[in-house]
C-alpha cells in the first residue's frame, strides 16, 4: 500500500482553514475552485466530486472531529477505484493568523498514489492561494 504525505503552512488562522476542509459536503469546491467543479451529497455520508478533466470521485466520510480539526474519507468508487484507500486532512494551528495543513493519503494499488499526490498538490496549492487573498483583501 502507498503512502503520500503533503503539508503546506496557510497564513490563514486554523479555525478559517477548518472552514472549509471540516464542511464534507461543499469543501472540496471551496478548496480548490477551478480544479474541483462540483461536489454533492449522494448518501449522508457520501459525496460526489467532480474535478475539471472530467474524473468524478466517490468519497464516503469515515470520521469528522471538529474539535481536533480532522475529516477522514474514503475513496469508494467512481472514474477511481482503489482496491483500499483511506485519507486524513488535519489543520494545525501555529499562531493565532497561521496554521498548517497536513493532509495524507494511502491507497492500493500503488500506481494510484502519483495521481493522487499530484491532485493533493494542486488541491493544497489552491487552498492556501484561496484563503491567503482572501484574508489579504479584508
Amino acid at each position: 500500500m502507498a503512502f503520500v504525505e503533503k503539508e503546506t503552512v496557510i497564513e490563514v488562522g486554523a479555525q478559517r482553514v477548518w472552514e472549509v476542509i471540516g464542511d464534507f459536503t461543499d469543501g472540496p469546491v471551496r478548496m480548490a475552485p477551478g480544479f474541483v467543479t462540483a461536489s454533492r451529497l449522494e448518501k449522508p455520508d457520501e459525496r460526489v466530486v467532480t474535478f475539471v478533466d472530467g474524473t468524478v470521485v466517490h468519497e464516503r466520510l469515515v470520521e469528522i472531529d471538529h474539535q481536533a480539526c480532522r475529516l477522514v474519507y474514503s475513496v469508494v468508487g467512481g472514474s477511481m477505484q482503489p482496491e483500499s484507500d483511506i485519507s486524513i486532512m488535519q489543520v494545525v494551528a501555529d499562531g493565532d493568523d497561521r496554521s498548517r495543513f497536513v493532509w495524507s493519503h494511502q491507497v492500493q494499488p500503488d500506481g494510484l498514489a502519483e495521481t493522487i499526490g499530484g491532485g493533493m498538490d494542486r488541491g493544497m496549492s489552491l487552498l492556501k492561494q484561496t484563503l491567503e487573498t482572501r484574508t489579504a483583501a479584508r
